[in-house]
């Protein structure tokens, strides 16, 4: 397949994913749950359907290895969309998942024992500088004047987003030591991680019912002569869009280099980023600035890209000088 579709595919699904999640969360900030449910569900059933071909294709790894997993990507996504209801804002929600690489330094060196170079303790710790940063300019700056700001409110919808991402840095290092065991098998771990958690969804019943509820009494909108709730449209773009994401983000890293795939990732991230500051109109300082570009050039340190980029300028430059040389002697 051409680079360019699995890249165009990625920066569509995901940005996309993100505009449609904020046109959920700035109208119901509680809907997370039943987002994360339906996300599950509609990735189980295409699994079940394309990756176990109606159950009849057997597991490569075994289930209770996979009990293991989904228990920490239940709890991820769970807390990662309840932070929406304690006045998180969503572009700070992505300079969070931007700083996922700080967390599993950390617990690579405190669990693993791992060992980096200097260049990676300095992006980290511009990487937490510009997560802190970010974080006080939310808590001291403008805010929606819909509903009241509690700072109590916001330290705790904080502390559930640091501890999303430390568990998502703690699930990487396992799902890193099941794949050197068992193989790789990425739609079959893509089916059970979303499949699994399915009845854990029945402990947030009453609140995904009450968002379902709220979802049905929106404004409705003209979809083929039938009148459908606005947020039931924006809920089946969301999952689509998401679905569209995962899937081109895994082609890319089949068809793509890893200097590619860090690239078109980050630059997701910025997008979505900026799409959320102008389409939205959220508050954005110069302090905010400063901690997005302390977190994004941590981030392209941290993979090493600035410098793959100019070792691989500087070998096409010197294939360039070589091949104009030649061609002179001939």
């Amino acid at each position: 397949m051409f680079p360019g579709i699995p890249i165009a595919l990625t920066l569509a699904g995901c940005c996309s994913n993100m505009v449609l999640m904020e046109l959920l969360v700035s109208n119901d900030p509680g809907c997370g749950n039943l987002v994360t449910f339906t996300q599950f569900l509609f990735i189980a059933c295409e699994g079940f359907v394309n990756t176990l071909k109606f159950g009849t294709v057997k597991n490569k790894i075994p289930l209770s290895v996979y009990i293991k997993m989904v228990t920490m990507f239940f709890m991820i996504q769970v807390v990662n969309n309840y932070a929406f209801s304690y006045d998180i804002p969503v572009t700070l929600h992505i300079i969070f998942r931007a700083g996922s690489l700080m967390a599993s330094l950390t617990l690579g060196v405190i669990i693993a024992h791992k060992r980096y170079p200097i260049s990676k303790y300095v992006s980290v710790l511009m990487i937490t500088l510009g997560i802190c940063v970010c974080t006080y300019a939310s808590a001291t700056g403008e805010h929606p004047t819909d509903r009241p700001f509690s700072i109590f409110n916001y330290t705790l919808g904080v502390s559930m987003m640091v501890f999303s991402l430390f568990m998502t840095a703690r699930m990487g290092l396992f799902q890193e030591s099941v794949y050197s065991k068992h193989g790789k098998h990425p739609n079959e771990s893509l089916f059970f991680n979303h499949a699994l958690p399915l009845p854990g969804f029945l402990l947030v019943a009453p609140n995904i019912y009450s968002a379902a509820i709220g979802f049905n009494q929106s404004e409705t909108w003209s979809v083929l002569g039938v009148m459908v709730p606005k947020m039931w449209i924006y809920l089946l773009g969301n999952n689509l869009s998401q679905y569209v994401c995962i899937r081109s983000v895994f082609v890319l890293t089949s068809e793509c280099t890893a200097l590619t795939v860090t690239l078109v990732v980050t630059l997701r991230k910025f997008l979505s980023l900026l799409i959320s500051i102008w389409y939205f109109s959220n508050p954005f300082t110069l302090a905010h600035w400063a901690g997005t570009f302390l977190v994004f050039a941590g981030t392209l340190i941290f993979t090493e890209t600035i410098q793959r980029v100019y070792q691989l300028g500087t070998k096409h430059m010197n294939s360039a000088v070589q091949n104009g040389a030649s061609k002179k002697q001939q």
